[in-house]
Formats: C-alpha cells, sequence, structure tokens
C-alpha cells in the first residue's frame, strides 16, 4: 500500500550503529527493494514498472550508467536503481496548495531527504519578487519571464545554463544549441564535479575523454583493478559484471581507504547459488590512504620497468610517446616515500605486483576516490601509464574504465555541453544551423558559482539536478545563488536548490523517464549513452504525473521561441513534436551518429559509438599517439591532529537524492550526521565510540568553516582517514580547492580536526 510522504522531519539525533556488513545484496536487498517500492508506488504499479527497467522495449534506469548485456535479465536492474525508479514513478504529489501551506523558509529549513519524499511536482511554480512561497504560473507566462530576464543581460555570457546527467541525448543537445545560439558557451554540468578529471587525463594521454572497454572485456579480463570506487553501493549491477569475470578466471584488486561490502562478497539475488553463498571478490584489499594513489601506481610502474621482460616493448615502441622521459621519472620512484603515502606494507605491494604481472589483460576501474583531489588529473595519468606499459589499451580483455555515476552524463558530454568545446564541433553546429557559435570559454561548476558570488552571472537555468546539494563551500555557494535575478529548474521532484532562490525562481515541472511522452508528432523516446559508449532509447510506460507537465526537450525548445522569437532559423516547433527530427540533426553534427535514426530501428539494443584507441589503436593526441606523462608523485600532508576526510554517500542515496536514513552495510541506521575514523585515531583524538563532533576544515588561507553535531562512530578506515556523507558535508569544501587542470572539487581530500560538539 501507498504511504504518505512525512510531515515533519525525521530526528537524526542518535543513529544506532552495528559492526560493519561484509557481503552485499541477497534477500535484505530484494526486501528493502520490495519494501521502498511499495510505499512510494503501491504493489501493481511496481511491477508494471520495475520489469520495464532497462528493458530493449523499457525505460533507461534514471540512476547509474552501468551498461546492460544484450540479453537482458527480466529484473534488470539492482536496488538502487529500484529506489531511484520508485522515487520518479511515485504516487505521491507536490501540488500548488503544498506550496501554499509551505513558504520558502520553511522548504530552506527541511532536510533533502523530507524534502525529496513529498513527491512527483505537478504545475509550473514562480517565485515572484518580493515573495515568500511559490504560487502557480502559466508555462506562457513562464517562458515570457525567462525571455524578459535573459534579453535584459548586459551580455550572453551573465547566463549560466546547467545540465544534470540525467537530461536526454535530444535534450541536451537542444539546449547547448539554445545556449549558443543565445551567445555563450557557459554549460556547466555534473560531469565538472566528477569526471572532469578523468576526461582531462584522458584526452591528453590516449586522446578519447571516455572508457576504452566494454561489458565483454571486463568479463575476458586476467586481473580487475578497483580504484576509488564502492560498487556495491554506487554501482551494484557492476558486482554481477565482477562476478562473471571471477567465474571465468580474473583476479580482482580493491583499492579503497574504507573495506566495502559489495567488494568482500556478492550474493547475486538473481540466482539460487548467489542468493544462499554468494561470491567472494576481492583476491586483494589494498587499504590505500586518502590520496595515495598516484604513489602507488608510480612505484608499481617502476617494478614493472624492473622485471625482465614485463614491458611490452612493441607495443611502446609503435603505438607511444614520451617513455623516455616516464621511465626515467618511474625508476626515481622511493619505497619509504610510497610506504608513507599509501599506508600500505611492502609486502601488499609486491603481492599486488606478482598479479600484475601473471595478467596478459588488466582493466582498471576507478570513480570519485580518483578523481576529486588536487593531484587527481596526474593520478589518473599514471594509471594510464600502468596500462601502456604492458600494452593493456585497445586489446581485447584490457582498457581503462572510468565508471561514470548519473545515467547519461556522458551522453550529455557528447551532444556538447562542455564549456569548452572543441572548435571542430562548434563549426560543424554552425554550419548545420546557420549560426555563429562564441568561440570564448565558458563557465564550468566552479566558475559559475563564482560568477554568481561576484555579480558577473545574474540568470542560472538548470536542467535537472540539484546544483545546491551537489556542489562544494556551501554557505558560499547558495550565497551566491540567492545573488541571481532569476533562478530555474526543470524538475521532477523537490530537493535543496528550490528552496535556495534568486530575486524570482521558477521551477518547471517535467516528465520523468517512466512517463509516456506523447507530442504532436506522435509518441516519443529519447536516447543515452552509457558509460561504455552504448547508446539505445529510452521509452517511458507510465501516464504522466500531471497533465501540465512538460518534457525536456519541449521545455528548451519553448524557451528558445520565447528568448530568441523570429530570429532565429532553427525548427524549434518541429524538434518539439518529433524528437526524430533532433535525432537527424545530431547525426549531421557529432561523429559517431551518422544514420541516427535508422540505426535505433534496426537494433533495439542500440549500437556503440566509435572509439579509436579501443578500436585500432588508434590514438587522436597532438603527438598521434598514446602518451606517457611524468608528472611529480603528489599526495596530502596532514598536519599533527587533524584527519584526512573523504566525503561519500550512504547506500540510501543516490549522489544527492536521499532515499533513507540507513547506510545498511556500513551498520549506520536512523541517521546521517556520522563521521567514521579509525578507533585509534579517534581515541589519539580523544573521542569515544559514541561522542559528538564539530567538523572543522582548515583550507591553506586559514578559513575554516564548521559542520556540527557529528556522532562519532569507530570505523576500520585507513589511519589518519576520517569519511563522511554528503552533502552534508560539502559546507567543509573550500570552493577554491580543486583539481589542477580539470578544476574539480576536492571532496575526497579535506583536511580537518574534530572539536567537542556543543550539543554533545
Amino acid at each position: 500500500m501507498v504511504s504518505k510522504p512525512p510531515v515533519g522531519d525525521p530526528v537524526q539525533d542518535a543513529p544506532q550503529v552495528t559492526p560493519p556488513q561484509h557481503a552485499a545484496a541477497g534477500l535484505p536487498a530484494i526486501g528493502h527493494t520490495l519494501r521502498i517500492a511499495q510505499e512510494q508506488m503501491g504493489l501493481r504499479r511496481t511491477a508494471r514498472t520495475l520489469l520495464k527497467v532497462n528493458q530493449k522495449d523499457g525505460f533507461d534506469c534514471p540512476g547509474c550508467a552501468w551498461p546492460e548485456e544484450d540479453r537482458r535479465h527480466v529484473a534488470e536492474f539492482c536496488e538502487n536503481g529500484a529506489k531511484a525508479v520508485a522515487e520518479e514513478a511515485t504516487l505521491r504529489r507536490v501540488t500548488p496548495e503544498f506550496f501554499a501551506a509551505h513558504p520558502l523558509a520553511d522548504l530552506a529549513d527541511r532536510s533533502g531527504y523530507w524534502l525529496g519524499q513529498q513527491g512527483r511536482i505537478t504545475e509550473p511554480m514562480l517565485l515572484p519578487e518580493g515573495g515568500d512561497r511559490y504560487e502557480p504560473v502559466t508555462w506562457e507566462r513562464a517562458f515570457a519571464i525567462l525571455a524578459e530576464e535573459l534579453r535584459a543581460l548586459a551580455s550572453p555570457d551573465e547566463a549560466l545554463f546547467y545540465t544534470s546527467g540525467r537530461t536526454s541525448n535530444e535534450a541536451a543537445f537542444l539546449l547547448q544549441l539554445f545556449a549558443r545560439e543565445f551567445g555563450t558557451n557557459n554549460l556547466p554540468d555534473c560531469s565538472n564535479m566528477c569526471h572532469e578529471s578523468s576526461g582531462s587525463a584522458l584526452t591528453e594521454t590516449i586522446g578519447i575523454g571516455k572508457g576504452s572497454v566494454s561489458l565483454e572485456d571486463l568479463h575476458r579480463a586476467d586481473l580487475i583493478i578497483v580504484a576509488g570506487q564502492n560498487p556495491g553501493t554506487n554501482h551494484p549491477r557492476m558486482l554481477s559484471a565482477l562476478e562473471k569475470a571471477k567465474a571465468g578466471g580474473a583476479r580482482i584488486i580493491s583499492v579503497n581507504p574504507l573495506p566495502e561490502a559489495g567488494l568482500e562478497r556478492f550474493k547475486n539475488p538473481q540466482t539460487p547459488r548467489g542468493m544462499l553463498r554468494g561470491a567472494a571478490l576481492n583476491d586483494l584489499f589494498l587499504q590505500i590512504r586518502i590520496g595515495g594513489d598516484q604513489a602507488l601506481f608510480r612505484l608499481l610502474n617502476k617494478l614493472v620497468l624492473e622485471t625482465a621482460g614485463a614491458v611490452d616493448e612493441a607495443f611502446v615502441r609503435e603505438h607511444t610517446h614520451g617513455y623516455e622521459e616516464f621511465a626515467a621519472a618511474a625508476k626515481k620512484a622511493d619505497w619509504d616515500e610510497t610506504l608513507a603515502a599509501t599506508g600500505l606494507d611492502r609486502s601488499e605491494i609486491e603481492r599486488a605486483l606478482e598479479l600484475v604481472l601473471a595478467s596478459e589483460r588488466t582493466v582498471v576501474c576507478w570513480a570519485m576516490g580518483l578523481t576529486q583531489h588536487k593531484h587527481s588529473v596526474p593520478t589518473i595519468r599514471e594509471v594510464v601509464n600502468f596500462l601502456l606499459l604492458r600494452g593493456n589499451i585497445g586489446r581485447p580483455g584490457a582498457g581503462v574504465c572510468p565508471v561514470r555515476g548519473h545515467s547519461n552524463v556522458q551522453g550529455d558530454r557528447t551532444m556538447g555541453i562542455f564549456e569548452r568545446p572543441a572548435p571542430a564541433f562548434l563549426d560543424a553546429l554552425d554550419k548545420e544551423f546557420g549560426i555563429v557559435s562564441p568561440r570564448h570559454h565558458g563557465f564550468d561548476v566552479v566558475r559559475s558559482i563564482q560568477a554568481l558570488r561576484d555579480g558577473e552571472a545574474k540568470v542560472f537555468f538548470a536542467m535537472g539536478g540539484n546544483f545546491v546539494g551537489a556542489t562544494p563551500d556551501t554557505e558560499v555557494t547558495e550565497a551566491a545563488m540567492r545573488r541571481a535575478r532569476l533562478t530555474v529548474h526543470v524538475s521532477t521532484k523537490l530537493n535543496r536548490s528550490h528552496a535556495v532562490a534568486g530575486t524570482r525562481a521558477l521551477i518547471l515541472p517535467t516528465l520523468g523517464r517512466t512517463d509516456k511522452d506523447v507530442q504532436a508528432g506522435g509518441r516519443q523516446f529519447v536516447t543515452v549513452e552509457d558509460s561504455m559508449s552504448q547508446v539505445h532509447a529510452s521509452r517511458g510506460n507510465l501516464p504522466p504525473a500531471s497533465p501540465h507537465l512538460l518534457s525536456e526537450p519541449a521545455i528548451v525548445a519553448r524557451m528558445a521561441r520565447a528568448v530568441l522569437g523570429d530570429g532565429s532559423a532553427t525548427p524549434w516547433e518541429e524538434f518539439e513534436a518529433d524528437y526524430a527530427a533532433i535525432r537527424d540533426r545530431i547525426a549531421r553534427v557529432v561523429p559517431g551518429f551518422e544514420d541516427f535514426n535508422a540505426r535505433l530501428a534496426a537494433d533495439a539494443g542500440g549500437f556503440r559509438l566509435p572509439h579509436g584507441p579501443r578500436d585500432e589503436r588508434r590514438f587522436p593526441t597532438k603527438t598521434g599517439k598514446a602518451n606517457f606523462t611524468a608528472a611529480p608523485v603528489e599526495y596530502p600532508r596532514v598536519p599533527e591532529g587533524r584527519l584526512l576526510l573523504q566525503t561519500l554517500r550512504s547506500h540510501d542515496q543516490y549522489n544527492t537524492t536521499i532515499y533513507g536514513l540507513d547506510d545498511r552495510y556500513r551498520g549506520i541506521k536512523g541517521g546521517r550526521r556520522v563521521v567514521l575514523v579509525h578507533p585509534e585515531d579517534a581515541a589519539a583524538l580523544g573521542f569515544a565510540d559514541g561522542a559528538y563532533a564539530d567538523l572543522v576544515s582548515e583550507w591553506t588561507d586559514g578559513s575554516e568553516r564548521r559542520a556540527p553535531g557529528f556522532r562519532v562512530v569507530h570505523y576500520p578506515t585507513s589511519r589518519g582517514c576520517a569519511a563522511a556523507y554528503y552533502p552534508e558535508t560539502n559546507v567543509l569544501v573550500p570552493l577554491e580547492s580543486t583539481a589542477d587542470v580539470s578544476n574539480t572539487p576536492a571532496s575526497k581530500s579535506v583536511v580537518v580536526r574534530l572539536e567537542e560538539s556543543a550539543s554533545a
């Protein structure tokens, strides 16, 4: 039976703590999935919806970007994917009456969990200048306000157009087209906060900022290294691929500051044996100190160089550049420095080397644990060095595997959502549409916040997402957003960003992945690109949550018509009526999408985009080859009495969406304000298990930021390290603390001290 949303915020003052678990999924995952789905959708709707998730004739999960095999399981979803679907397909509704009863100040006092639990937004809403709450507005008036504010700007660069990874290819293509026809490259996106470091490193070294492997490569690998990633919570369907690889003889090394249940043992809920016993995945767990990954891979590279016959000399000679400089730097790697940087024992690294040398086909997977540090880009370059040494790019069963988070974050970038677009892309766009795109670079996420803060930007438009909840330096970011003349959010549900408004604010409710999309040209579908470059269709099957919703492509098309008027020759009405017309244009602008519509019609599973390094060992870099690099080794230095904090997700959340207040695998129940600290570190700092502490971050300019009232949990983290959930700890991350080159917020290496909480 569907339950009602919570009336008040649940109390989180005393979370219960039990020992962490050592296996993921299994019966508990099934039980939790069914409970959440029934609470949000009811039994009949649950069956109707979940059986269409990730199916060829169904819709793409609005959660992560992990791919599917060609032959789909009847239940092609994981626990967290089911939660994402349930929250979108919920029967709960946020109506104008809700907004009348809840002023903006009330919404701002609520938790992200409470806001998200209220349900789907049913009508466009306006916060008028000087108003204290949102009120209903017609779509026509909403677009007129957008046009009024955008046309009043002194420069198009005073507008920001942000994109969430849920946005479809079609909507993303239209949004970047509109922004460039309007006159700006200010197209920040969620990639700026997650895998921008991966894209920066991979583009420089192999010529394309995407992973080079397929599911089949994972299944064929001899060795899979999972570094800085927790697939059991963040990409649970990846565990099935790892299980299949293990059954084929692969070895798995996990490199992480915390032990994670999913990599210890996976109880596959789709097989009887998996439910009962499960499969052990880890062959070796390297419990590394936060930020020590570059030092680890640098030393492994030195050891490979010192092993006779270990280097693939033919590959290096024919396909790479910069080997001599790299080798000279690698040979200087020092055991003592590496052990200090990583916190590992010599015997652990030697065991890792044995597994590396025994493997002819190696894949390295990673996520935010590698991408959100000051030295993330050189770290990922060092991973590429590691793979190039033994010819592990462009070989079946081997390659780079940056595991993307949101379901179409990679596709949005392919469609041109990028503040620093390639000239060739702009040339093709201009030729196709007869426009003149700006050539100067725009603002990424961090620069967008700074622009709002400094008065350089005045209109903020978000296609999905929870910008305020996802970004660093919460107090600075929220103050910056409130300086905007207009903030606009295209959304399915409420989140923190709706409560942090500019002088005027619009909420534009949109169709979700699960919703049926019917336009003037008939029933429509959209497309997405998964983490391994497979493009496929997504078709919702549920009646929309309200007759007042518009699709994302329709919203962009109508905004463009209102803003650009008769001066635009782009056929926006045609694009809104029939998304096939958008795909025809994509096919003529974006390489790899030739005959887009025909290929989708020919194969319900879609098609894989070309990838030179993977397909033919062709590396489209400046040198025409794969580039070895030789950056100095970096790792965080932490003053005495301080800890190095990483922000992370609980098992009951996806990105900033909070599904519940538990973290089942880590033994946390009923609260999110917890900090995980090694027992010996906690004892040295004078904090017993169950004590309450304020987390105070320290930045290089002497400034401090405080997150109060966290329960200290003694936990088997790496020594000198700590972990706590975001978005609650985003307040601790300085806006200026970013990765070199990529400008990604360094949310995985925050120097903090613990102070006794005033509320203890």
